[in-house]
């Protein structure tokens, strides 16, 4: 059903313990150069600059990211935007975003990051994501566990969904139908959880989930870039990865939930029944 248990057999390939030393360097220089264009004092007035600056992140980040990756693993493909939200074909590919969380580092907030991870055969096997604001690193290799800092990630162990803090994150690739999943997700979520929030990007309510601060995580329509990374830390530091319905995750799925495993299926009950009351109207 979950990442978790794919993982469960394997142990930590050495090549991809050598490659994630690279990864890291590669990360931290881009999350550098994003560093010495952050401005706590931002305020963009229009769309426009909004857009610029978004631009301007960008370019500062790729600069020499996606050569540096290609020279650790040059068999290793890039995910382009057109396959961000479909199953990929066999083989090995990075799933990138330079700027996760761009909106915010152009509006002078310190939740964006580096978020750099590698897909085997559609199985999410290494990942880092550099945060230079609080200088925080997350790491994590399949089999081989999830980490901040070199320190060891667990999900929490709450095992009631009104102790829980849940989140979901605006659509990245949807459309009208989305936002109103999104918006009946949280009506429904309200009357269940002890707190709801709604964010974005959606790489930090994961790694929330990851560290035990936060118990539950779902999306509808994400872009692969943006979950990624979250995936695997989440199934690594012991939380429970699906799609809404419980069914197993994959790149191109439609949705993504992570939880901690005792709040799953609880999730899924109050996730899932929303589809099907959905179908009925």
């Amino acid at each position: 059903m979950t990442q978790a248990s794919n993982a469960d057999n394997c142990s930590t390939n050495h090549d991809d313990q050598e490659l994630l030393y690279g990864v890291i360097a590669a990360a931290n220089s881009a999350g550098a150069r994003l560093a010495a264009i952050f401005a706590r004092d931002a305020r963009p007035c229009s769309r426009s600059e909004m857009l610029a600056a978004g631009a301007r992140n960008e370019l500062a980040a790729l600069t020499g990211l996606r050569e540096r990756l290609a020279a650790l693993h040059p068999d290793a493909r890039w995910v382009e935007q057109d396959q961000e939200t479909s199953e990929l074909p066999l083989g090995e590919w990075w799933a990138v975003d330079a700027v996760e969380g761009n909106v915010n580092h152009i509006h002078g907030l310190g939740e964006w990051c580096v978020s750099i991870t590698l897909l085997r055969d559609n199985a999410v096997v290494l990942t880092v994501v550099r945060q230079p604001i609080g200088d925080l690193t997350y790491t994590a290799l399949r089999g081989g566990g999830a980490f901040l800092n070199g320190a060891s990630l667990r999900v929490s162990a709450k095992t009631a969904l009104d102790a829980a803090i849940v989140a979901t994150g605006q659509a990245e690739a949807g459309q009208a139908g989305t936002h109103r999943r999104i918006g009946d997700s949280i009506t429904a979520m309200l009357g269940q959880a002890l707190l709801v929030r709604c964010t974005v990007p959606s790489t930090f309510p994961m790694l929330l989930v990851a560290s035990g601060q936060n118990d539950v995580f779902w999306q509808y329509s994400p872009v692969l870039p943006g979950i990624a990374g979250g995936i695997l830390l989440v199934s690594e530091a012991g939380g429970t990865i699906s799609q809404i319905d419980g069914s197993p995750w994959r790149p191109g799925s439609h949705d993504v939930l992570v939880a901690t495993p005792a709040l799953h299926a609880a999730s899924v009950r109050v996730l899932a029944s929303l589809s099907t009351e959905q179908g009925r109207s």
